[in-house]
């Protein structure tokens, strides 16, 4: 089935309610959030998304990721918006193409509803604005709908991705930075004489090479990148790089590489990972399926009317309850519906 936000699909409000064309306070229940031509989001809707992926980062990241940066609590709210309008504005668009779900899978909707409603506390209902299972069953089902919808649309797109397109290689790498991070972690370019000391030193390294010394060593005493061996394909990565990897023979070591990040010096491990380059291939024929599937869905959104209830999605905040712990919305979907 589709994922959450399908990649090249652009979001029907735009990124966010303070460029919607039109923003409506009136006129709205006092519990529905947006409205996308005849179909609606409701309070608690927003507040299942939202809260299962707080708590979904929470567990990774802990509870304190939203006190260093106000901007993930608005980043986070605009996401799950994103979301919710494409699977309504897909939901639109499968009834538009005469898409229904079959007894089999509003079955699945049903049980994995139950499935997950079964797993709630009091207080997890209280914060999801009283959700009631059959408001669960319903965000299964245009889950399941606009998964389905994308199905049907990529059906006879199968495009062949060559071994050469997908190519993917393997290199050693020394990387010495350019840049430097202040305080805050953003980024600060190092001025002209900083950048020419480097070269320097770059120059040092590679005469080091060519007096004998391995690359190995070279890499685990100077290297500032994250690691030292990378695979990458065409497209990946800075683009001197790229094209300086793709003309290399195995074993065979660059002239020194300016980077966005630096200056570099790789070593061909192999010039064709076939594994790989395999999943490469998938992957790049997966993008070009979406990319299809965007243009269709690009142009039914952008004839839709979308309004906004701002003052309740203003209000809307995330929450800071620690008996509501609830976090298998996601999972259990995919437990019923994923391929």
């Amino acid at each position: 089935m589709a994922c959450l936000v399908l990649s090249g699909c652009a979001n029907p409000f735009a990124g966010g309610k303070d460029s919607i064309s039109v923003v409506l306070t009136t006129g709205f229940s006092k519990d529905e959030v947006f409205r996308i031509e005849d179909i609606s989001c409701s309070l608690a809707e927003v507040e299942v998304y939202l809260i299962n992926t707080q708590n979904s980062y929470q567990s990774t990241l802990g509870s304190g990721i939203w006190d260093s940066d106000d901007s993930l609590t608005e980043n986070l709210k605009s996401t799950c918006l994103a979301r919710l309008a494409q699977i309504k504005t897909m939901v639109l668009l499968a009834e538009n193409n005469g898409i229904m779900l079959d007894d089999s899978e509003i079955k699945a909707a049903e049980s994995a509803a139950k499935e997950y409603y079964e797993t709630l506390s009091e207080a997890d209902i209280k914060a999801m604005d009283n959700v009631t299972l059959d408001t669960i069953q319903t965000l299964y089902e245009e889950h399941a709908l606009a998964g389905k919808l994308y199905e049907y649309t990529i059906r006879d797109i199968n495009p062949e991705v060559s071994d050469d397109e997908a190519r993917t290689l393997t290199v050693q790498q020394i990387l010495l930075k350019t840049y430097e991070t202040d305080e805050s972690g953003n980024r600060v370019e190092m001025s002209e004489e900083a950048k020419a000391e480097i070269y320097a030193k770059m120059q040092d390294i590679e005469k080091q090479l060519l007096d004998g010394a391995s690359f190995e060593s070279m890499v685990e005493t100077y290297n500032e990148a994250d690691d030292g061996t990378v695979s990458f394909g065409k497209g990946e990565v800075d683009e001197n790089l790229e094209t300086v990897a793709f003309n290399l023979s195995t074993d065979e070591i660059s002239d020194i590489i300016e980077t966005e990040d630096g200056y570099m010096l790789i070593k061909c491990v192999t010039t064709f990972d076939k594994e790989e380059t395999e999943l490469n291939k998938v992957r790049i024929a997966e993008e070009r399926r979406s990319e299809a599937f965007a243009q269709e869905y690009d142009e039914f959104a952008k004839g839709l009317t979308r309004e906004i209830n701002s003052q309740l999605w203003d209000n809307i905040s995330l929450c800071d309850d620690p008996e509501v712990t609830t976090k298998e919305f996601f999972d259990i979907y995919n437990k019923y519906f994923e391929d």
